[in-house]
């Protein structure tokens, strides 16, 4: 009896997790849909094109997520404007929304859905307001640039955006979720958690990824979707390539024997696409070959707006595997 008792609350909890996992992705479906009309509702009044108002809110959601000073987003807009910002700096009324006094006082803050108020916290709003500022750039990408650039003063930033306004517009979708192993799984390969081991070429530094060993040429694949940033020489890393992806990761892959035609930087790429192929280069000058066992260095990198810093790929890597594993069973 104690038995069943115990096997009946695996069965009660599977579901309940099951129902929890549903009910979590039906959630996410659903505001990338409404997220993706408000973006073409905004595109039809400002004429700002949705892929850019798109990878703006998705970079400052980015953003909101490594800032401890930034507080977690209401609605479905992520971009943030403090109270001074948006009301103007001498305003004594750090809530007003009456537009008329925001703009008297200089405060970015507009009405964007035509309800007579300027509310900070309103998705319409808020993304009508950066809308209407790129707007007064203009429409093409270079403009849309400098009005970035003024914006955030930071040429990386402004990169990011456009490399993700690239991806939306390549696959005219929100729903990107996708992932995948970045070997192909019937390859022979093995790999174990060397995240911060020590690493003595070119003075005592700390291993920055998970070395997945497998033989010469084995296919190397992108594991999310993204763009290329880039892909060349580097005397650690050899033949590598650098992915920033739309959660703002960056995905680093070195020493490749070489690069799959039509890869380079600026390129778009999607899970499982391939991307090189396994080798042993790096650790010298262009070219060099062989110091190591053949095998992909994989790092991840998070950009917070200021600068970027390494984290343990390793739980991904399990997970995107795992996750394949039973896609390719069923």
């Amino acid at each position: 009896m104690r038995y069943f008792v115990v096997f009946l609350m695996f069965i009660i909890m599977g579901s309940i997790m099951l129902t929890t996992d549903v009910s979590a992705k039906s959630k996410y479906q659903k505001e990338d849909v409404d997220r993706f009309a408000l973006y073409h509702k905004i595109e039809a009044i400002t004429s700002v094109p949705w892929y850019y108002l798109a990878a703006v809110d998705q970079y400052e959601r980015s953003i909101r997520k490594t800032q401890k000073d930034l507080p977690e987003e209401k609605g479905l807009v992520g971009i943030y404007y403090s109270p001074r910002q948006w009301v103007g700096p001498l305003n004594p009324n750090l809530n007003d929304t009456n537009p008329a006094t925001i703009a008297l006082f200089e405060g970015i803050g507009l009405d964007g859905n035509g309800d007579g108020k300027a509310e900070r916290e309103n998705d319409e709003d808020v993304l009508y307001t950066f809308a209407h500022y790129l707007q007064s750039y203009g429409f093409d990408e270079e403009n849309l640039k400098i009005g970035l650039w003024e914006y955030y003063q930071r040429d990386k930033t402004v990169d990011i955006i456009l490399g993700m306004a690239k991806v939306y517009k390549e696959y005219q979708t929100l729903s990107l979720n996708e992932r995948a192993f970045p070997v192909p799984l019937n390859a022979n390969y093995s790999y174990r958690n060397t995240w911060g081991d020590r690493r003595g070429f070119g003075g005592l530094r700390i291993h920055e990824g998970t070395d997945i060993f497998a033989d010469y040429g084995v296919p190397v694949r992108a594991t999310t979707y993204g763009v290329v940033e880039v892909a060349g020489w580097n005397r650690f890393g050899g033949w590598r390539v650098g992915i920033r992806d739309l959660n703002n990761v960056y995905h680093y892959y070195a020493h490749l024997k070489g690069f799959e035609k039509g890869i380079g930087k600026g390129s778009v790429v999607k899970p499982g696409q391939v991307i090189g192929y396994v080798g042993s280069s790096g650790y010298g000058p262009p070219g060099t070959q062989g110091k190591f066992p053949p095998h992909l260095h994989y790092g991840m990198y998070r950009d917070n707006g200021f600068s970027e810093w390494s984290f343990d790929p390793y739980p991904y890597l399990r997970a995107w595997e795992r996750l394949e594993r039973i896609k390719n069973r069923k």
